[in-house]
């Protein structure tokens, strides 16, 4: 008789378990309708909704990572267009934020304890194999676009070499050798399996890791954030060594503390003097009061030259329209195409409708344009 109870008991609380299991992953379908896209976007199967360790996990973190999340966006919403735009630029996912948010939580000068660096925490190393300059004065990996572009290069290279997105994600986290015995001793590349906390393929750190990706990613996809309507897209300009940020601000009419912390790569108040030249970063809608204020030394005129012509010193903005192409706006504004396509950042000739472009044009052109308005 108490075997015969014992039995019940235990039948009765794996019943129970397994109900309430399946009973908030339904409410987690309810909750976050846009799971689907979330998993498709990171190649993970949608019947992870219904992981138990997962569950368990989402049960546990949920109310502490949308805490997290929204601290992240206030801290970040002058990023985030930039950052969505390079993703999607180079044909990624802009759903690949998250991967920074829980990298940095936006912060561009976050170090962590085994000293990596900024909104995508490089390591020394890392960021030097992808062309991030880390000296003594100069830190690139404090600089939010630059740092994109290496992290997106990054991500792309562990996508094709592991297949899916988010086995890329994972080895950005704790490296590609610790990916690759993982998966050889784990003989499948089947998350639930990789994460799973009994068999420790992975090191704890990436195991939650991805967990929390997915779970920010669901919190922020509910809302269907709009990265690009959130705050003001950057542009990187160039300005001559040893030049004052602070004098920068001044005359970008901008507050001290928001052009540093878009800079976070400068030790000090001033650009190093090592290079004649240096790239800093601003709000786009600042773009016309630098060009129109600024004015490069003349012992570094003939650098700049080579980059932007005298003739386009100057920028007007315009949204791509049906049937644009680059010939026929760089004809329209008396342009070149190569011109557009370096102040743009653009590696090729196709446009995407509503876009907004920077159009280098001359002293004329832009004084016409802004008189029309």
């Amino acid at each position: 008789m108490k075997n015969l109870f014992r039995y019940v008991s235990v039948f009765l609380l794996l019943f129970f378990t397994l109900f309430s299991t399946r009973g908030y992953a339904l409410s987690l379908e309810k909750k976050y309708p846009n799971y689907s896209y979330v998993f498709h976007e990171f190649d993970v199967d949608e019947s992870y909704l219904y992981d138990d360790d997962f569950i368990a996990f989402v049960s546990e973190n949920e109310k502490r990572l949308r805490h997290f999340y929204e601290r992240s966006l206030k801290r970040g919403k002058m990023l985030l267009p930039m950052m969505q735009g390079l993703l999607l630029k180079d044909g990624m996912s802009d759903l690949f934020i998250y991967l920074s948010m829980v990298e940095s939580g936006f912060l561009t000068d976050a170090v962590s304890a085994k000293k990596a660096v900024g909104l995508w925490q490089f390591m020394p190393a890392t960021a030097k194999h992808y062309n991030l300059e880390v000296c003594n004065n100069y830190d690139e990996r404090y600089d939010a676009m630059s740092a994109t572009s290496a992290a997106i290069t990054y991500l792309n290279k562990l996508h094709k070499q592991f297949g899916k997105w988010y086995l890329a994600a994972m080895a950005y986290n704790c490296g590609e050798g610790c990916m690759k015995k993982a998966l050889r001793d784990a003989r499948t590349d089947d998350l639930s399996i990789l994460i799973d906390d009994n068999l420790k393929y992975l090191p704890k750190e990436t195991r939650l890791y991805m967990k929390k990706i997915l779970l920010v990613a669901l919190i922020g996809e509910k809302n269907i954030l709009d990265f690009g309507s959130y705050g003001s897209d950057l542009i990187q300009v160039e300005v001559s060594g040893g030049t004052s940020l602070l004098y920068l601000a001044k005359l970008l009419s901008m507050k001290d503390e928001t052009l540093l912390a878009l800079n976070r790569q400068y030790k000090g108040l001033y650009l190093p003097k090592i290079k004649k030249v240096y790239k800093i970063s601003i709000p786009v809608n600042k773009i016309y009061a630098f060009y129109l204020r600024y004015e490069m030394p003349k012992n570094t005129v003939d650098i700049k030259s080579k980059i932007m012509p005298p003739k386009y010193l100057y920028q007007l903005s315009y949204h791509v329209e049906l049937g644009d192409s680059l010939e026929s706006i760089a004809h329209k504004y008396d342009s070149k195409v190569e011109a557009i396509k370096r102040a743009n950042h653009l590696k090729y000739s196709f446009l995407t409708l509503d876009a907004l472009l920077l159009i280098p044009v001359s002293k004329d052109i832009f004084q016409r344009y802004n008189k029309q308005k």
